[in-house]
C-alpha cells in the first residue's frame, strides 16, 4: 500500500471534499482523484462513496488504521534522521499549555543559553496529543506534556511509539469552581460527589473528563460546556463565571476562582519529558536539566 496514496485518501476523508483535499496537500484535483482511483484499484473495493464524500464500510476500516501507519512511517524517517544527526544550533521544543507553564522548562533553556550560546529555539505550545505525535514524527527535538494519573502510573500518551519518557515533576489536584458555588467552601471534595455536576471539558488544558470518567468508573461526568483552547485564561474566566467546574493542578488556579482539594480517587498531575535518540547537544542539556541529570 503506497503511504502517498494513503495520505490523500486520509485528506479527502477527513475534508470530506477532493478539491479541499487537493488545496491542503497541494495538489491539482484531477491528481486526488487519481490517488484514491489507485488506492482502490489495489485495495480492490470502493473506499469513498462521492455524493456526498464520506467513506464506505471498507472506507472506515483502512481509516481505523492509516493515522497509526502513518504516523508510525514518519516516525522510522525520524529515527533514521536522529541516528544521522542533528544540523546544529536549533533546538525545537512543544509543551502542553500547562507543561510550558512550568518553571523548569523556563530554568531548563535558561542552562541551554549559558551553555550554548546562539542555539535557536522554538517552543510550540499545543495541545497533548500533538506534542506526542509531533516528537514522534521528529517535527521537535523534545516535548513536554501533562496530565493526571495513579502516583504509580505513568500518564497515557497516544502515538509515542519508540520515544522515552521521563518523569519531571508531579503536583496535587483540586477542583476549581466558581466562589458563589454552593461546594466552594469545602475543605476536601470527592469526584464521586461531583458526577452530575456541571463540568467544563477542556482536554488540552485540565484533566480531560475521559480520564476521570475512567477514574470514577462511570460514565456520569459529562461537560456542560467544551473548551477547545488552549488559554488557562480563558478556562478559568470560564469556571470563575459559573459555566463549570475543572479539575487542575493547584499551581494552575487564580484568585478569581475557588480551589477545592480533590480527595479520591486519589490521583496526580504529573508532567513528563518525550524525546527520542537524538544528538542535538542542547536537546540533551534540557533533558538533563528537566530529568534532574
Amino acid at each position: 500500500m503506497d503511504p502517498h496514496l494513503l495520505r490523500t485518501f486520509v485528506a479527502v476523508a477527513e475534508c470530506g471534499s477532493f478539491s479541499a483535499a487537493a488545496e491542503r496537500l497541494g495538489y491539482t484535483q484531477s491528481a486526488v482523484s487519481q490517488h484514491i482511483a489507485a488506492l482502490e484499484h489495489d485495495l480492490g473495493t470502493p473506499l469513498l462513496r462521492r455524493r456526498p464524500v464520506v467513506p464506505t464500510v471498507p472506507g472506515e476500516r483502512l481509516l481505523e488504521h492509516a493515522g497509526a501507519i502513518l504516523l508510525r512511517l514518519d516516525a522510522a524517517r525520524a529515527d533514521v534522521h536522529r541516528a544521522i544527526g542533528d544540523p546544529p544550533g536549533a533546538l525545537s521544543i512543544a509543551a502542553s499549555p500547562l507543561a510550558a507553564a512550568d518553571g523548569r522548562l523556563a530554568n531548563a533553556l535558561t542552562e541551554v543559553r549559558r551553555a550554548r550560546a546562539g542555539t535557536a529555539v522554538v517552543l510550540t505550545v499545543c495541545g497533548r496529543e500533538a506534542v506526542a505525535q509531533g516528537v514522534a514524527a521528529g517535527e521537535y527535538h523534545l516535548g513536554l506534556v501533562d496530565g493526571v494519573a495513579a502516583p504509580s502510573d505513568p500518564l497515557r500518551l497516544f502515538g509515542v511509539g519508540s520515544l522515552r519518557t521521563t518523569a519531571v515533576s508531579h503536583d496535587d489536584l483540586v477542583v476549581a469552581l466558581a466562589k458563589d458555588h454552593p461546594l466552594a467552601g469545602r475543605r476536601r471534595i470527592s469526584l464521586h460527589d461531583l458526577v452530575d455536576a456541571r463540568w467544563i471539558d477542556a482536554p488540552d488544558v485540565a484533566a480531560p473528563l475521559a480520564d476521570l470518567r475512567a477514574a470514577t468508573e462511570t460514565d456520569g461526568i459529562r461537560p456542560a460546556l467544551t473548551y477547545s483552547g488552549t488559554d488557562v485564561a480563558s478556562l478559568l474566566a470560564l469556571i470563575a463565571a459559573g459555566h463549570g467546574l475543572a479539575v487542575l493542578p493547584l499551581s494552575a488556579t487564580g484568585s478569581e476562582v475557588a480551589a477545592v482539594p480533590l480527595t479520591a480517587p486519589r490521583l496526580l498531575h504529573r508532567t513528563e519529558l518525550l524525546h527520542g535518540h537524538t544528538s542535538e547537544p542542547s536537546a540533551a542539556a534540557v533533558t538533563a536539566v528537566l530529568s534532574g541529570g
